[in-house]
């Protein structure tokens, strides 16, 4: 018996026999891990600022077609994916609200997406679907990923669609910031919902009220009615406390706890999550903030838009040589003397000409195709190594300098 009960004793459970392990949203609902919604977020003013902020700017900057051709780039201006990119998208939504719509969802769902309709190699048009009615559906292999998209039932294969993810490990979907910022998120949103409460109390605090005597259930009623009413709405009620009744407050006002404080760090807090300078969203920041923000926020985004149009938008035999690119040097159109001073710099250096520089001001050309050339530049040809120099008009050899040779004259006269 002994030896039953010690056998009994030791038996295991069989590991491959124990139950898996609670889905991660069950467990978050069991251990009341606080969520929150998109609607929530967008809500929240710093959170939608900041947002704003980055599609408003991505929206604004053209997107370019460049091939790389006998080691030049160069312009693809006669092309259609061009006009769906920054115009038309061949969708209900225009090119500025496509791109706003997918910002949105790449930074508050599982990612932007926008299907490719083609005809044959032809793209017809770019449809935004909402990331709420697109479903994963994976592979169990960790190296050999593959997946399939499914929208409202029917298949769909990775190519088919633009996708913009954040932070994503499957390349199918990106994690929001509200999954990675729920509790900071969740205290700023439940700030504007304990603002709202206090505003529709005009402000009351909530309490309890003391009686040295009991009360029947007549006084009770009634003044369980007058309290509601105090609360209740925004009329100039007065609850009337007779002999031994007191009221003890249970809560602290907007003042006690410092609830604008507060709102400004949690606004500070959230903007670090982008990270886009609070000042912007204040509408005083300076140049530099402004650059700063544009350099730490939008251009990484617009890096993440452009590699999914050069994977999804070209052709197989296109990917070798051509490439989607933002036309950055928009951004410097809002400032005019400091866009007209970076066109001088660029004329006088010799990697502008005026012609160019017109092009990008969307003025006519004036036929100059000349550059300036200093009498004192000296001119050195790096495949022949002939050196000129115009002041003398000289023309020598950098070999024969080298040796120490007296350079000759090649006067053209």
């Amino acid at each position: 018996m002994a030896w039953f009960n010690k056998r009994k004793k030791e038996e295991r459970a069989d590991p491959e026999t124990l139950q898996p392990a609670v889905d991660d949203v069950l467990l978050k609902a069991l251990l009341g891990r606080t969520s929150i919604t998109k609607a929530e977020a967008l809500s929240i003013p710093s959170v939608q600022g900041c947002i704003n902020f980055i599609a408003d700017t991505v929206s604004m900057l053209p997107i370019k077609l460049y091939q790389e051709k006998g080691g030049k780039t160069e312009e693809v201006k006669k092309d259609s994916r061009i006009k769906l990119l920054n115009d038309d998208t061949g969708d209900t939504l225009d090119a500025v609200q496509f791109w706003r719509a997918l910002i949105t969802d790449y930074y508050l769902g599982k990612g932007g997406y926008a299907y490719i309709n083609k005809s044959r190699n032809m793209v017809i048009s770019l449809n935004y679907v909402d990331e709420q009615f697109i479903s994963i559906h994976k592979n169990v292999d960790p190296i050999f990923k593959d997946y399939d998209l499914l929208v409202n039932g029917d298949n769909y294969k990775p190519y088919e669609f633009i996708k913009l993810l954040r932070n994503t490990k499957d390349g199918a979907q990106g994690i929001s910031i509200t999954e990675e910022n729920q509790l900071m998120l969740s205290v700023a949103y439940n700030s504007l919902i304990f603002e709202e409460n206090l505003v529709k109390k005009g402000g009351n605090k909530k309490g309890f009220l003391k009686s040295e005597g009991k009360l029947d259930q007549t006084a009770i009623d009634t003044l369980k009615e007058a309290w509601r009413n105090l609360y209740g709405n925004n009329n100039d009620n007065v609850v009337v406390l007779n002999k031994g009744l007191e009221f003890q407050e249970a809560s602290n006002t907007s003042v006690e706890m410092q609830l604008n404080e507060n709102k400004e760090t949690n606004a500070e807090e959230i903007c670090k999550i982008f990270p886009v300078s609070v000042n912007i969203i204040k509408g005083t920041a300076s140049k530099d903030e402004y650059t700063n923000s544009f350099k730490t926020a939008v251009m990484p985004v617009l890096r993440v838009i452009e590699c999914a149009l050069n994977r999804e938008l070209l052709l197989e035999k296109e990917k070798s040589s051509f490439y989607f690119a933002f036309d950055t040097k928009e951004m410097l159109k809002g400032d005019i003397k400091e866009r007209f001073e970076a066109y001088k710099q660029g004329i006088e250096a010799n990697f502008l000409q005026i012609d160019e520089v017109r092009y990008m001001e969307d003025l006519e050309p004036l036929n100059l195709n000349w550059i300036k050339l200093g009498l004192d530049s000296v001119l050195y040809d790096v495949k022949t190594g002939i050196i000129y120099t115009p002041n003398t008009n000289q023309i020598g050899k950098l070999q024969e300098l080298k040796g120490g040779e007296k350079v000759e004259d090649r006067n053209k006269e």
